[in-house]
């Protein structure tokens, strides 16, 4: 049957073309081969300060970039010449591409000065994609401010291993800090709003505001009627139900005492650490002391670090805990109605940002929790978009915060269970000056000269730290099934004897293999060896295993991570610390993972045990839980709860 006024030849033609135009859609959105082409690197000798370096080297146009690593048109979204965004879709694209290999870079017990993570992962990414020629991606932290003006400074490498630009990985970035900053800013303004209103108005003018009529017509909001479902009322026109429903779904009942949320800000600012809000006379004397945390803090950026996906993200939101009832039940971020509002003021954050390195290697920047009040790694999401752009033969390349001993594990135990991914390679990074001090070396400070011993050759030192905390940070991997190769990034003062100690013993305590690194002043090609050892490693079968299953009871859990990882004899609970496991218990939280609030200094809780401690019961003050983002923390030792204590307590230098 011909089409009216079109031709038989016609209609075959114009089918040919919508044949040829689909298949030509079809072979868009397969999986593109990598065409990266690096930068070049000379590196000089002295090496300049990092600034120096970084504005020495002009990066790639982000969307030559994106082009390069196989990333379509449509799912970058440009800030500025040298970041994007990457959308989400990428993941529907490449469903079907088989994910390359993971590759975690951990560290021993560090010092107060840092032993150089970044740097290592830096240096690995850029070895294996600039020197091996493999596709290769790099996940890392977005700093907070907070260190970055405060002693510790920024975090985007060092030497000639950095991420470019280096100001604007460090600062605002494309503004993902702040969007949290907002969103938890905006739960604690509801939170003392609701208060207010609860404290000085009645049930009916309450429902009026909850539910106010629009053109005559009054309608619960989805948002609402989830409430009303929570609460056992199944009825949905809001003029039919019963004073004492009303009454149940106007007030929270917040008790004020035990509200939990704070307000956050991302600058070192120690005068915050306590406060007084509600000293205006519109407030009617509702006043209450709370205090503001770090950014980085929030709860929310643990979930964004952990969240699959907009959708999972935002259910996550409406599960926070933001205090309780006078009757002691948990009150959440969807009990006030907020869910929604914080996920659409954190749907751009949700996108990885896409930078490169000094060489052109390209790098995911996303999330930035602690490693010791949460888990301490950057996004689930950012890893899974870089395994598919890898390629199977391809690595990607990230960072557990401070040591093994705590980064790495919530790595395995909280993040690895939340993606479903499994890492095929530990990247143990070590420093002969780390190593001095677990030996038995003098105190090591932030801002203060390295005493001899760290200068001058010291093999004695480096035997014995290397046969305690070395030795048991290796072990703690294999504890997980997974193989180690330990990086040593070296310094100026190390001397070849130490280095080759070093080495020998790494490899005598089960390390497949160790390797020296000199990225620091070289670059990719300082690293190259490190590149090798992790193929060669990446190669052989992980038998990766989580430290516990979901099942274990909450203490249970904790003296394993106590026993097993740090090496305590055993745990002590407070009565205090026994009530709340027995209240999470009875509120159904007994499933979720543990993460661990302890120092990063010592293997046990006190921060003054160096090496591998034994002999000691690990104390558990308190704990918490952080239900949106999906675990309970206990409080060991003296740690404080949140990073307010850590970081704004931190005196900014006289000069930026």
């Amino acid at each position: 049957m011909e089409m009216s006024g079109v031709g038989p030849l016609t209609a075959a033609l114009r089918m040919q073309n919508v044949v040829q135009s689909s298949s030509r859609w079809a072979q868009g959105q397969q999986y593109r081969p990598w065409t990266l082409r690096s930068l070049k690197l000379q590196p000089l000798s002295p090496v300049p300060s990092d600034i120096e370096i970084s504005r020495a080297q002009t990066p790639k146009p982000v969307d030559q970039l994106a082009q390069e690593i196989g990333l379509l048109q449509e799912e970058t979204e440009a800030y500025g010449r040298t970041k994007a965004k990457v959308r989400l879709s990428l993941l529907d694209r490449l469903r079907e591409q088989p994910d390359g290999k993971y590759v975690l870079v951990a560290g021993i017990t560090p010092t107060p000065l840092g032993e150089g993570k970044s740097t290592v992962v830096i240096g690995l990414v850029q070895a294996l994609s600039a020197h091996l020629k493999l596709n290769s991606f790099a996940c890392l932290r977005q700093p907070s401010q907070g260190p970055t003006f405060g002693v510790k400074g920024g975090a985007a490498g060092g030497g000639y291993a950095q991420v470019i630009p280096m100001e604007e990985f460090n600062l605002h970035l494309t503004g993902d800090i702040h969007a949290i900053t907002a969103a938890n800013n905006l739960v604690a303004a509801a939170i003392d709003a609701r208060m207010l209103h609860e404290a000085t108005q009645k049930d009916k003018a309450l429902y009026s505001r909850l539910v106010p009529s629009v053109n005559g017509v009054r309608r619960f909001s989805p948002i609402q009627i989830a409430r009303l479902r929570r609460l056992g009322i199944s009825e949905i026109d809001p003029s039919a139900l019963m004073p004492q429903e009303v009454s149940s779904f106007v007030r929270l009942d917040l008790d004020p005492a035990k509200v939990t949320w704070q307000r956050v800000v991302d600058t070192n600012d120690r005068f915050l650490r306590k406060i007084t809000v509600g000293q205006a006379s519109t407030e009617k004397g509702h006043v209450r002391e709370t205090q503001f945390d770090i950014a980085v803090a929030s709860e929310i950026m643990a979930i964004l670090a952990l969240a699959d996906g907009l959708g999972d993200m935002k259910t996550r939101l409406g599960r926070m805990v933001v205090g309780s009832s006078r009757s002691g039940q948990p009150v959440t971020a969807e009990d006030l109605g907020v869910s929604g509002a914080l996920a659409v003021l954190m749907k751009d954050a949700i996108k990885p940002t896409l930078m490169q390195t000094l060489e052109g290697s390209p790098v995911f920047v996303h999330a930035g929790p602690f490693a010791n009040i949460a888990h301490g790694n950057s996004s689930v999401l950012a890893d899974k978009l870089a395994l598919k752009l890898v390629g199977e033969d391809g690595f990607v390349v990230t960072e557990a915060g401070f040591g093994a001993d705590i980064g790495m594990e919530k790595f395995f135990n909280i993040k690895c269970r939340a993606s479903g991914l499994r890492p095929n390679v530990v990247v143990l990074v070590a420093t002969v000056r780390a190593l001095k001090m677990h030996g038995g070396g003098p105190n090591v400070s932030a801002g203060s000269p390295l005493p001899r011993e760290y200068i001058d050759e010291n093999l004695s030192l480096v035997v014995k730290g290397c046969s305690s905390n070395l030795r048991k940070q290796i072990q703690i991997a294999h504890l997980f099934g997974v193989p180690v190769v330990v990086a040593l990034n070296v310094f100026k003062t190390d001397t070849q004897a130490e280095i080759d100690l070093v080495c020998q013993m790494a490899k005598e305590s089960g390390a497949s293999d160790a390797v020296p690194c000199h990225h620091w002043a070289r670059g990719g090609r300082g690293s190259v060896e490190l590149a090798q050892a992790v193929k060669q490693a990446g190669s052989q079968p992980s038998h990766f295993q989580f430290l516990y299953s979901q099942e274990t009871p909450i203490v249970e859990k904790i003296r394993m991570i106590a026993q097993k990882v740090y090496g305590a004899d055993d745990i002590e609970l407070s009565p205090e610390a026994q009530a709340k496991i027995d209240y999470y218990n009875q509120q159904g939280y007994g499933k979720l993972p543990i993460c661990m609030a302890k120092t990063h200094l010592s293997l046990s809780h006190l921060p003054e045990k160096k090496g591998t401690p034994t002999g000691f019961t690990l104390p558990i003050r308190d704990i918490r839980a952080s239900i949106g983002a999906g675990f309970i923390y206990p409080l060991v030792g003296t740690v404080m709860n949140m990073s307010v204590t850590i970081l704004l307590c931190v005196c900014v230098p006289p000069e930026v």
